[in-house]
């Protein structure tokens, strides 16, 4: 068993783990189930913790891809983390940290909405869980709500956690060389991107239709889920152009705009998006999070004008290449269409760490593709095409791009990879200041075990269950594992 993992998941990475499973087991009676500790007012109980050892060997298994296996160690260190979330949630209290409600709402919108995407509908979300969504929400509100507040604990307190470079030193010097990772080549690339304008006839058309399909809702009874699943394009049409209940910064910028100066079951005027051309209904709001319909009229694929966008990042490129007084990020910055990397001079960031420079093998396989064909530093590459955004709402892009730099396969080292090793050596030093913070606080708190911790574990067994024991330690005699 990983334990620095342990450590990590559950003290330092806090994710937000209760799964719609919390409100299933909220709503019945646990007529059989045991206490197994007691944290001030709190009580924790044998299911909770399964429930919470089935999630991390559920998450851990996905990461490995491969079985990992239930231990007893695996069981205690959970329900010991268990016991510092309490801990650090009545600390939290006592700090006045707090979490607004729509921050909570937001949270629960989000995994509520992605479980409808997942069962397609939020009728069939209510017949799964037996609960109407009202209740599911009103079922995960103070869970999350205290998931919340732990997570912003833990944030104040790595945040106060800095690092000198000494420290780094000291850190990697520790690590047996054998044991120094492999680190696989890494680029650093910028793009400018062009969208092919959609040819005027064709752009006309589309306004029209969305035009004579407003006024059918409007004037001839018509409703706007059904012409949404007569007319509609894109994927939301095959239910009746609704899009759940998302925040306003989810959408593009028009959408956004035209949404929210609308009044619950007010439909928009035509709204023209970088996707088509719309026509916005809004049911509701709360707060920056909306939920529409919309009717979605698309500019065909072969009205586009390709050529006009090849041709601007051709004039781009060569502009770049022929005059030392202009630059790539300068015409990123002025003419990209790309509205996450042109603010930044065209610097495409490793999605998962924000970083710049990304493993090769990182890269989507059209960027690698090109980036494969770039020899030097500072070549730039001729306009390709790709598609730009999310899947669902994703458009036909040129973009032209440059290396910015590269770094070779290489071992571990200071000089090449300072940045990664800091980071590495920080989260190892918050960890520790968490682990003695939370021994601390133990100290000042009420913790009562109502089963046996034992010392040391044997990770043998494949038992769920911890045997039952009356023994009991209480107050500061109370130990983290």
């Amino acid at each position: 068993m990983n334990k620095v993992y342990l450590l990590l998941f559950f003290v330092v990475s806090l994710t937000l783990t209760p799964f719609l499973t919390h409100a299933q087991n909220k709503s019945s009676e646990k007529k059989l189930d045991q206490i197994v500790a007691v944290v001030n007012d709190h009580i924790v109980l044998k299911s909770d913790v399964d429930q919470e050892v089935q999630q991390y060997l559920m998450q851990l298994q996905q990461q490995q891809n491969q079985r990992v296996s239930f231990s007893d160690d695996i069981w205690y260190t959970v329900l010991e983390n268990i016991i510092d979330r309490y801990v650090m949630l009545d600390q939290a209290k006592r700090d006045s940290i707090v979490v607004s409600d729509e921050m909570v709402d937001q949270q629960i919108n989000q995994r509520i909405n992605s479980f409808i995407d997942q069962v397609g509908s939020e009728q069939a979300l209510e017949e799964q869980m037996g609960q109407s969504i009202v209740q599911i929400r009103a079922d995960l509100r103070d869970n999350y709500r205290e998931q919340m507040v732990v997570q912003q604990f833990q944030q104040q307190k790595r945040n106060k956690v800095s690092i000198t470079r000494p420290e780094v030193e000291e850190y990697f010097n520790k690590i047996p060389q054998d044991s120094l990772p492999q680190i696989p080549e890494q680029v650093a690339v910028s793009q400018i991107v062009a969208v092919p304008p959609p040819l005027q006839d064709a752009r006309t058309q589309a306004r029209e239709l969305a035009k004579q399909l407003r006024d059918s809702v409007l004037n001839h009874d018509k409703t706007i889920e059904e012409m949404a699943r007569k007319y509609s394009d894109g994927p939301s049409a095959s239910s009746d152009g609704k899009l759940p209940m998302m925040s306003l910064d989810d959408f593009v910028a028009e959408y956004s705009a035209a949404a929210s100066a609308l009044e619950p079951g007010e439909i928009s005027q035509v709204v023209e998006t970088s996707f088509g051309f719309h026509v916005i209904r809004l049911n509701k709001r709360q707060g920056d999070q909306i939920d529409t319909n919309h009717i979605l009229i698309e500019v065909g694929g072969e009205s586009y004008d390709d050529q006009a966008a090849i041709d601007k990042l051709e004039q781009i490129r060569d502009s770049v290449l022929t005059n030392d007084d202009i630059t790539f990020a300068e015409m990123a910055r002025k003419h990209s269409e790309d509205p996450n990397t042109a603010p930044q001079g065209g610097r495409v960031l490793n999605p998962q760490t924000g970083e710049r420079l990304i493993a090769l093998e990182q890269l989507d396989p059209a960027l690698y593709r090109i980036v494969l064909l770039l020899a030097e530093v500072g070549d730039i590459s001729e306009p390709k095409s790709f598609t730009m955004g999310e899947e669902n709402e994703s458009q036909r892009a040129f973009r032209i791009v440059r290396l910015d730099r590269r770094i070779e396969e290489h071992r571990a080292n200071l000089k090449q990879d300072y940045n990664r090793i800091k980071q590495a050596a920080l989260q190892e030093k918050q960890v520790e200041h968490m682990s003695k913070l939370l021994s601390k606080l133990r100290n000042k708190m009420y913790v009562e075990y109502k089963i046996s911790v034992p010392n040391n574990v044997s990770t043998d067994t494949e038992q769920m269950l911890p045997n039952e024991s009356n023994a009991n330690n209480t107050g500061t005699e109370a130990e983290v594992n």
